[in-house]
């Protein structure tokens, strides 16, 4: 068998398993919003942005502890594994330190939401559940670091299946608690935050029970190498923050479109969320391989195999550029059908014939940005793996505010733009961020870059 089929395997074994962790993940976000729709209307209103707002901070922090995932990934392919074990104990002590300062944000929540101006009840319910998932937090961060353990390694099956046993257990609890059945009193918004932060604790508890053992402990000194390593934690910090803030500025960057887009009309929102809602099949995937990527060039520059990373690379463009191409088919010849999936039976009328009008061209135009998408994933995912990540914080951040958040405030507020100036401005900020990430992937610096300190042959 060649090394390309191989190779092919070893992409897809990784990367595969995150992809379906994903969209357990999905899933269960999903549920968790039908459920508050038909909760009522005040706790479906306030679910979004309290859990946007929790999400913008958590990322930051989670952000660091899935950098552990290079980490791992160099120190396996350097053969240097019970370094591995001192990895983890390092994510726990961030982990410890994140839940602090999670818990203290949970106290802002009423003075931070009464900034945002929404309607009394909506505003209770948004602090609500706010304080209550930045409470639980610490568990999320913790069980991303876990994650790592297995991830970095190239052994992502586990990643999988505790996602999913996640979700098995959520989506019930989830339904109990806010309705009130069963043996669990009817607590509504409030019910919804603790399901997920009951969920985020079982998946904790999970990694906890299958890495904490004799067998790992010999091999990885999981036990070990418990003592705080200020060398080894300032590496992770020096690579790991700058890494965590180009993706929160992503997160940032849309959720900022988002509610400028708000501005313009409840018809150019309705459309946009749908566009999003879908654009999510894309990202999915895009984002599991980047991921998986990342492990993979980790893994071959630990072990000084700059054309095996090279490899990885470019079968992991291939096979991302072919899904998305089957991706932008379905979006350019069956828009129609696809906004239609979301309609009601009350999905009748002009404000309905305008969102399917808009949404047609919107979705069109999102199948041009979405290929560049994957394409940014690819490069940002190499760049990640080898430890590249300052470049990637000032030039994202640099991107993030001169094509997008400038542009798109000056054109909504003062230039009376429409909805598809916004979306031809979001394909822009898109196709720039592809770009910088390619260049600097051509420059070829980070086949030179190493997270690790070296490690004798």
């Amino acid at each position: 068998m060649s090394d390309n089929t191989n190779s092919y395997r070893t992409v897809f074994s990784v990367s595969l398993p995150l992809v379906l962790s994903m969209a357990a993940t999905t899933v269960m976000e999903f549920t968790d919003r039908v459920f508050l729709a038909n909760y009522s209307i005040e706790a479906i209103a306030a679910a979004l942005p309290g859990g946007i707002t929790a999400y913008l901070f958590l990322t930051f922090f989670t952000g660091v502890t899935s950098y552990l995932n290079v980490f791992i990934a160099q120190y396996t392919g350097a053969r240097s594994l019970s370094r591995i074990g001192a990895c983890v104990w390092q994510g726990i002590y961030f982990s410890l330190l994140a839940t602090v300062i999670l818990i203290a944000l949970s106290f802002v929540a009423d003075p931070l939401f009464r900034i945002v101006g929404h309607p009394p009840e909506v505003q209770r319910l948004e602090s609500v559940y706010f304080r209550i998932l930045c409470m639980g937090a610490g568990m999320n961060v913790l069980s991303t670091g876990l994650a790592c353990f297995f991830s970095g390694r190239g052994k992502t099956r586990p990643v999988m299946v505790i996602s999913i046993i996640g979700m098995a257990f959520n989506i019930p609890l989830d339904f109990a608690l806010i309705n009130g059945m069963w043996i669990f009193p009817e607590m509504g918004i409030q019910g919804a935050g603790i399901a997920t932060v009951c969920s985020w604790t079982l998946i904790t508890a999970l990694y906890c029970a299958l890495i904490f053992n004799p067998k790992n402990n010999r091999v990885y000194a999981v036990f070990s190498n418990w003592a705080f390593d200020a060398g080894l934690t300032l590496r992770i910090l020096r690579t790991g923050v700058p890494a965590a803030l180009q993706f929160t500025m992503d997160v940032f960057a849309f959720t900022f479109f988002i509610f400028m887009v708000g501005r313009l009309g409840k018809v150019e929102l309705a459309a946009s969320n749908i566009a999003f809602s879908m654009e999510s099949i894309a990202f999915m995937p895009a984002y599991g391989f980047s991921i998986g990527l990342s492990t993979l060039v980790g893994q071959a520059l630990g072990r000084n195999d700059v054309s095996g990373a090279i490899r990885y690379t470019r079968q992991t463009i291939g096979i991302l550029l072919s899904y998305i191409l089957l991706i932008d088919l379905l979006f350019f010849l069956a828009p129609q059908w696809l906004i239609k999936l979301f309609a009601t039976a009350e999905s009748t009328g002009p404000f309905y014939e305008q969102i399917l009008d808009q949404g047609v061209i919107i979705i069109r135009i999102m199948a041009l940005f979405i290929s560049f998408d994957a394409l940014y994933f690819s490069f940002i995912g190499v760049l990640k793996g080898a430890g590249d990540t300052r470049f990637i914080m000032w030039s994202i951040g640099m991107t993030t505010l001169g094509v997008m958040i400038l542009p798109i405030t000056i054109g909504v507020r003062f230039l009376e733009w429409e909805i598809y100036d916004c979306w031809i401005l979001l394909t822009l900020y898109v196709l720039s961020l592809c770009t910088i990430s390619f260049l600097r992937y051509r420059q070829g610096k980070w086949k030179n870059i190493r997270v690790i300190e070296k490690i004798p042959a």
